[in-house]
């Protein structure tokens, strides 16, 4: 395959996977399992998963390894095991890619604060990250996503235990929610137009967005990361639409004909890879995918 961002250059744009814990449910994961834990105990489900999104077309497997940092699979009692299921996931997403499909590594956020708001040190991010990069490279990662990011610092370590230690693609992507008065903000007060110049400066390639809102607000902030830094590549994988509570449950509504025309205005704003978060299915990215390439 040629790299990625040789096909980004070229102008084509390229479809990611959806949701994966959506299905691990669906297959029966339990609430308070460890979802990156399936990638041992349950290999056979985690490759039958991403199998149903190659065959709707996703040109790049993400891993099931959003949770696969010491500190989160520490909650679980899993903090040795970290080099041992990030390798299976990254194996497992391998296998189904073959030589066609990209590999994406995926790294989500420790879930935990450094000093001076909490008690860990950069250093100790810096070493978690690597670790579990470094592994997700080592089992058949072509890129990276440091994703559902909202802390410019905790982002920026992330990135570069990923430069540092591996030949990773990287994707630093955030999650913005609406504020009541306009515009968008993390959780941490990050704002678009502050994260995109600050991830390419700590090293990322691609700016990604993922999680937190539908794609009626995505558009938007694509919209201002792209002022912010014109040049950048854009990965958008929006919810399918903004979760709503329904008989205790977040349930999200949008369907695949609602995402796909939507796909199409995420790609004319600038989105170079588009995708899926919480609630979209394999037949939300075909949609997409359809969509956007006939348009």
């Amino acid at each position: 395959m040629k790299p990625i961002l040789e096909r980004l250059k070229a102008g084509e744009i390229l479809f990611v996977d959806g949701a994966m814990g959506t299905f691990l449910y669906k297959r029966g994961l339990k609430p308070g399992e460890c979802h990156e834990l399936w990638c041992i105990e349950h290999p056979d489900v985690v490759k039958d998963i991403h199998m149903s999104y190659r065959q709707a077309g996703s040109d790049i497997v993400e891993t099931n390894s959003f949770g696969g940092t010491r500190y989160r699979l520490g909650h679980y009692g899993l903090a040795e095991r970290v080099r041992e299921i990030n390798l299976a996931a990254a194996k497992i997403a391998r296998e189904v890619a073959g030589d066609t499909q990209y590999v994406l590594g995926s790294a989500g956020p420790t879930s935990e604060f450094m000093e001076p708001y909490g008690s860990e040190t950069p250093e100790g991010f810096y070493d978690a990250f690597k670790e579990q990069l470094v592994a997700l490279a080592d089992g058949g990662a072509d890129v990276c996503i440091i994703e559902t990011m909202t802390c410019l610092e905790e982002a920026a370590l992330a990135v570069r235990a990923a430069r540092e230690n591996t030949n990773l693609t990287i994707i630093a992507s955030f999650t913005f929610d609406p504020k009541p008065d306009g515009g968008y903000v993390s959780m941490m007060g990050v704002t678009p137009d502050v994260f995109a110049p600050a991830m390419l400066s700590a090293g990322a390639d691609i700016l990604g967005l993922n999680c937190g809102t539908g794609p009626d607000h995505m558009l938007n902030i694509i919209k201002m990361v792209k002022a912010a830094a014109p040049d950048a590549f854009v990965c958008a994988m929006p919810n399918a639409g903004m979760p709503v509570a329904e008989d205790g449950k977040l349930v999200y509504r949008e369907t695949p004909a609602m995402m796909a025309s939507k796909a199409v205005k995420l790609a004319a704003a600038g989105a170079n890879i588009i995708g899926g978060c919480c609630g979209t299915t394999p037949e939300h990215i075909a949609a997409m995918k359809k969509a956007v390439l006939g348009r």
